[in-house]
């Protein structure tokens, strides 16, 4: 009983359950276009956002047990399931043909352009693994793409039309995670980084310190022109400017303090300053979105 506990257990670990928060991203469309009330939306965009954890997982197998290997050789990754050896290669293929498959065949049940989205995504990635992750810059960047993915796919799922700032911020936001996490593995890692991870011998100090400061403005300034240039609503999201601005600098403070936190942004969770600025992004937002409906339940 307790190998059969620890088998489904490996499992779980193996489609990286807790890494589906990235596609919470899919949420981003029914919020900003004013829909979290629309029980239809709501509804289509839970069975997306399910679709696109299960091709996640998907292609974290994939990828897991591409990089088995290398991962027996990384401090952290070497408990990882595959990698251990506790699930072997075609248990890992059968379970992520499961999984693929049903997430097909729900998505195919939903909008063709979010189905074509779930695919590309799906495929981009493959790109990723087999090729992209070791090219260098070319690999943050299809993590951002695939971030652009998410929230298109949203936007296909509640039939609304796509606004450059819905690209553009989603774009900046991962590829500053992505350039933070490739500068904190760097200094976890040390003079072993290229070895775990051959990419990372051309992410030095100089040339990550440099992408953060490119990245970073990059994700300030188009949040802060959609702020601004979002007439319809009375500029109400320049309300939101300070917290949006609190947590890009706190997670900055996180990447130059040593912190492991860029390195797995999960663990974000643990960090109250982050958390309570996000909350506080989040009820300011909502505020400057929905300040109507409000007035209206108030009067």
């Amino acid at each position: 009983m307790a190998k059969i506990y620890q088998f489904f257990r490996d499992l779980i670990g193996l489609a990286r359950v807790y890494q589906w928060y990235k596609n919470l991203v899919i949420l981003l469309p029914l919020f900003f276009h004013r829909k979290i009330f629309d029980i239809a939306s709501i509804e289509t965009i839970i069975m997306g956002l399910l679709v696109l954890c299960l091709i996640s997982s998907v292609n974290y197998i994939i990828n897991d047990s591409v990089d088995a290997k290398k991962d027996r050789l990384h401090p952290e990754k070497k408990r990882r399931p595959i990698a251990s050896g506790r699930i072997k290669i075609w248990q890992a293929a059968i379970f992520a043909s499961m999984i693929f498959a049903i997430a097909i065949f729900i998505s195919s049940k939903m909008s063709n352009y979010f189905t074509l989205c779930a695919v590309m995504l799906f495929v981009l990635t493959q790109l990723y693994t087999f090729w992209l992750k070791n090219v260098p810059f070319a690999d943050i960047l299809m993590i951002s793409t695939n971030f652009v993915l998410r929230a298109a796919s949203g936007v296909f799922l509640i039939n609304a039309a796509i606004s450059p700032w819905l690209v553009l911020c989603p774009f900046f936001l991962a590829l500053f995670l992505a350039v933070a996490k490739r500068d904190a593995n760097v200094k976890l890692l040390g003079k072993n980084a290229a070895k775990f991870r051959p990419i990372l011998k051309y992410y030095s100090a100089p040339i990550t310190n440099a992408l953060m400061i490119v990245t970073t403005t990059c994700l300030i300034m188009s949040y802060a022109l959609y702020a601004f240039l979002n007439y319809e609503r009375q500029l109400t999201l320049l309300l939101t400017l300070p917290f949006a601005f609190y947590i890009i600098f706190r997670y900055l403070y996180l990447v130059y303090s040593g912190s492991d936190i860029p390195a797995d942004p999960h663990k974000a969770i643990k960090d109250w300053h982050l958390i309570i600025g996000v909350l506080l992004w989040g009820a300011s937002t909502f505020i400057a979105l929905y300040y109507y409906k409000i007035i209206a339940i108030i009067l």
